[in-house]
């Protein structure tokens, strides 16, 4: 019993070697495999040819091959249809510097409709003014560039100081209009006319009025200027200019 017990002990230890071993092995290969699938993947009968950059500015002939497999070729810029500028072209004369102007910001954001801007900024106009003549800091921050605001709030400021208070009601926008468009850079600039009509009358700290009429509509003419970097995410524009009309 003595000397099996040295034999039967070595040939467990071969088992146990002899199992460890393999199954590392095992393991070692199932790993190498799909390391190697991964990286060369596997042919399934419907591989895409390789990319050829070329290929996709090639015309194919008429008749040459199925007419499934047409590639559209985007546009250079100043190709696009007559439908992309259709809308400019109804409000801008073809051929005119508004209607060049326009086409550029177009092509700068594929996005951008005249007369949905007319609207945002008819919109815009309105909260303005009014947080003009409220001080609401918060509202024309969001609205205004960085330069604007700083006037505005100086205006503001200076009112305060003396103890002024504006009372204003916003009857509405007679006329808005686009007058000049370009592009500044990456930047958008559209600059339009603003008709409005407004009751206006500032008091000092008395009460009494100092400017304006409570009750009377007057007319108001203004040109500003909105303005946005198209490469930003951000969609909204910001007035960088006023300029009153006499």
């Amino acid at each position: 019993m003595r000397s099996v017990q040295p034999q039967e002990g070595i040939i467990g230890a071969r088992m146990e070697f002899f199992d460890f071993g393999t199954i590392f092995f095992m393991i070692a290969a199932v790993v190498i495999f799909f390391q190697l699938r991964n990286v060369l993947g596997r042919r399934t009968g419907s591989e895409r040819p390789p990319f050829d950059p070329y290929s996709a500015r090639k015309q194919e002939k008429p008749g040459a091959g199925d007419g499934d497999n047409v590639v559209a070729l985007p546009r250079k810029r100043g190709e696009a249809s007559a439908e992309t500028y259709a809308a400019i072209d109804a409000l801008a004369k073809p051929e005119t510097e508004l209607n060049r102007g326009l086409r550029a910001i177009k092509d700068a954001d594929a996005s951008f409709d005249p007369k949905g801007f007319i609207e945002g900024a008819r919109m815009a106009y309105e909260m303005i003014v009014m947080a003009y003549a409220d001080g609401d800091r918060k509202t024309l921050k969001n609205l205004l560039s960085r330069e604007v605001y700083d006037g505005f709030v100086t205006a503001i400021s200076e009112r305060e100081g003396r103890g002024e208070k504006i009372q204003s009601s916003f009857v509405g926008i007679d006329k808005a209009e686009i007058v000049s468009a370009e592009m500044k850079g990456s930047e958008a600039h559209v600059t339009l006319r603003i008709v409005s009509e407004l009751i206006s009358a500032t008091r000092d700290k008395a009460g009494d009025i100092i400017d304006g009429d409570p009750d009377t509509v007057a007319e108001v003419k203004d040109v500003w200027t909105f303005a946005r970097d198209t490469r930003s995410r951000d969609p909204n524009w910001k007035l960088v200019a006023t300029e009153a009309e006499d």
